[in-house]
């Protein structure tokens, strides 16, 4: 298909219009539908390794938002509006699809931006517009001339983990009149059906937000709540940094304990590492002209803190200081560390390639030894 390439930061995606025919033909619900006649469109089988949509499925199930009668009403008036829309565009705004796959693209001749690109091998997930296209797909089914005149708008996104379009999702639907649940850390924390894993680092994180002794404290972007406070990285991201570390070691924390105590222990260590870490950047620790606090090194020190705790996390007596020492080399980097030049001094293809960059030089530069991963 024909599409648009875009640029936005560090993201990549893709722009594309998709006849409405195919484009059903391409997608997958993860939730059931149901139209004013009884008619129904059924949940694919969601593969078990496939936890973005294991997470979609399970809160628009478990939300009331969701519940069967919103969603027959809201597909209904959708559906309407698609029989009665006649010079306004039944569908004007995009739907967001999203595939693990990495799509290829082949630019046009004489356009960089816009070329040829590549269909997943499987079906793209939703990550916002089912209830759109389950409203198209019972139209089709009425109005079969109709619909094969429809352009749908699609944005694609490809090649991504499991948590951006987790994320994406959240980030999209956090309103009140769709998910009432404003960030990931409500979602882990407060559903029975969230992994253990995924609970225990979202009490890390939560109290890295809300702790008086946390260096992060009202730092971190929860979507809302002191909005007008300055912030340096959104809770999804620094979710994501902590949830990594203790999924790689979790076979250790099932035997030291799960509960909120045994969070609290690894909380107490990016504490006291984040503490140890500001102290040896000084005046570069919040100041606005580094990047010292920007999201991309504070992702970058968690896993330097997943190292460094895996050698000398204990005792917890003295531990800043210790820990100060160690992370004293960083002192001398600090022009590294301007913004002026920032990303000629990281080059990288992504945020990503550059977050490990910036991790193997920092724990380089502290002689910390990278930590071997417990599977």
């Amino acid at each position: 298909m024909i599409a648009t390439q875009i640029r936005q930061k560090d993201a990549l995606f893709y722009f594309a219009s998709y006849p409405s025919e195919r484009l059903l033909t391409r997608v997958r619900f993860i939730s059931r539908f149901y139209d004013e006649e009884g008619g129904a469109i059924k949940p694919e089988e969601v593969p078990a390794d496939d936890d973005v949509a294991h997470f979609i499925a399970r809160i628009e199930r478990s939300d009331k938002a969701f519940q069967r009668e919103l969603s027959r009403t809201k597909v209904r008036s959708i559906r309407n509006f698609y029989e009665t829309a006649i010079t306004q565009p039944p569908i004007p705004g995009t739907v967001l699809l999203f595939t693990p796959q990495k799509l290829r693209f082949d630019p046009l001749d004489g356009d960089r931006n816009v070329g040829r690109l590549q269909e997943p091998e499987e079906k793209f997930l939703i990550i916002d517009g089912q209830h759109r296209l389950a409203a198209l797909q019972f139209y089709e089914r009425t109005h079969p001339e109709e619909a094969k005149n429809i352009q749908v708008p699609c944005v694609i996104f490809d090649g991504r983990s499991e948590d951006f379009a987790t994320e994406m999702f959240v980030i999209i639907n956090s309103t009140p009149t769709r998910i009432n649940k404003s960030h990931l850390i409500d979602l882990y924390e407060r559903v029975s059906w969230a992994e253990p894993d995924r609970r225990f680092a979202a009490h890390i994180v939560e109290m890295l937000y809300s702790e008086g002794d946390s260096p992060l404290r009202y730092r971190i972007n929860r979507l809302g709540g002191r909005s007008k406070q300055e912030k340096w990285i959104l809770q999804a991201e620094l979710y994501n940094e902590i949830h990594r570390w203790v999924k790689q070691v979790w076979s250790k924390i099932e035997k030291e304990g799960t509960d909120k105590r045994a969070a609290a222990r690894y909380y107490a260590m990016v504490r006291d590492f984040l503490k140890a870490a500001s102290q040896v950047w000084g005046e570069a620790w919040g100041d606005a002209d580094y990047m010292v606090t920007k999201p991309v090194t504070i992702k970058a020190m968690i896993r330097v803190c997943a190292d460094l705790a895996t050698e000398d996390a204990q005792p917890d007596e003295n531990r800043v200081e210790r820990w100060r020492g160690r992370l004293s080399p960083w002192t001398e980097q600090m022009r590294a560390f301007r913004n002026d030049g920032f990303y000629e001094r990281f080059p990288a293809r992504g945020q990503v390639e550059r977050v490990a960059r910036i991790h193997r030089e920092l724990a380089r530069f502290a002689s910390v030894q990278p930590r071997k991963k417990d599977r």
